[in-house]
């Protein structure tokens, strides 16, 4: 592994990096010289092709948090582009904003040049797009700097944002692991909690409701009522969406929401959702497992998005192909619930063979 960085403050006893070193090609840290933000570009493998993952600009307490999450988020980048069966290796770049800071337009686009100069460092080991905090209008300003960028605005040439993709691979996995759970695909009447009311949440929010189905909703942000008001959804505190019983749990937030103690506290049959990185530990898998809760591991239901980037961008892909394999992300996923079932283990351990198969077919 090669670690390049500027001078950086020292970690403090809070930081929640890993004990052991982290198994990553290339890490990056740099300060941006026009931003003044600390820059975080993780390469974890290039096994399968130049690795992809998107950019997330986001508050952090402290800089070795963003380094710990650009670990985290890269690694499950590798598994979530193997398990899609995509030619690309696995990376995550991070823009930290200091704890108790925030960034005017002018700051914010010093940023994406930033960013931009650290992606072509990299020498095509790994292209960005869009993430949490960034937008297809923000990777045209990283555009300016490196041309290993993707989800450009269609006005520029580019595929636009993949929401509706990643969404849509999501819907797939809900009905795969509604057909394994109840032994039907049909969401009319079924119960969902919906946690987490963004690009991705919103939508799935809205395909859910128009097949028929009830909704409790939440979102961090009381603003998203107003959705949850048209949908004609419950609307509960965002502390207390795991505890409402229901057929399937939804995060579609941040990572790190599955802990033990929300897990022991989940009134559902399955839990399925757009948000990375969702057990706290891997020992939640297990504790799901004992619990008969099943889940569909994040890293292959969220992976439309993806899929959507890199096949959108590839010459002779049709709609009606791009179409087929983000459907086909249900197919996976109901392979992953029945391998996990006929051998006894969690489907975080049934989805990584997949991907690790796919990747040890690579080298």
């Amino acid at each position: 592994m090669t670690i390049t960085h500027a001078p950086a403050p020292a970690p403090e006893a809070h930081a929640a990096l890993p004990l052991d070193a982290p198994d990553h090609e290339r890490v990056l840290i740099t300060r941006g010289p026009r931003s003044g933000l600390t820059i975080i570009v993780a390469v974890h493998s290039t096994a399968l092709g130049q690795a992809l993952g998107g950019a997330r600009v986001w508050q952090y307490p402290h800089w070795t948090d963003a380094l710990a999450d650009a670990l985290r988020l890269s690694q499950a980048m590798t598994l979530k582009n193997a398990a899609a069966g995509l030619a690309r290796g696995g990376g995550k770049s991070v823009v930290c904003i200091p704890a108790g800071e925030t960034l005017d337009e002018a700051r914010r686009h010093d940023a994406m040049l930033d960013l931009g100069d650290a992606v072509e460092s990299l020498g095509g080991a790994y292209m960005t797009a869009e993430d949490v905090g960034t937008s297809a209008e923000l990777m045209a300003v990283v555009h300016e700097r490196t041309e290993h960028v993707c989800g450009l605005p269609a006005e520029q040439g580019g595929v636009g944002e993949p929401a509706d993709a990643t969404a849509a691979g999501v819907h797939a996995g809900i009905l795969a692991t509604l057909e394994h759970v109840t032994g039907s695909r049909d969401v009319a009447g079924r119960h969902f909690v919906i946690a987490g009311l963004g690009q991705v949440g919103g939508r799935l929010a809205r395909a859910l409701a128009a097949g028929g189905a009830r909704l409790t909703v939440t979102d961090v942000f009381e603003g998203k009522r107003a959705l949850a008001d048209e949908l004609g959804a419950t609307w509960v505190d965002a502390a207390d969406a795991h505890r409402v019983e229901a057929d399937v749990f939804v995060p579609c937030g941040l990572g790190g929401v599955l802990t033990p103690e929300v897990v022991r506290e989940l009134r559902v049959r399955a839990v399925v959702g757009a948000a990375n990185n969702q057990l706290a530990s891997r020992e939640v898998a297990e504790l799901l497992r004992e619990r008969g809760i099943a889940w569909a591991p994040d890293f292959v239901v969220n992976a439309g998005g993806v899929v959507y980037l890199d096949l959108a961008s590839t010459p002779g892909i049709g709609q009606d192909e791009l179409d087929a394999r983000i459907a086909g992300i249900g197919d996976t996923v109901g392979a992953v619930l029945r391998e996990a079932d006929a051998t006894g283990s969690t489907t975080l351990e049934a989805a990584e063979r997949l991907a690790t198969a796919r990747l040890d077919a690579a080298r």
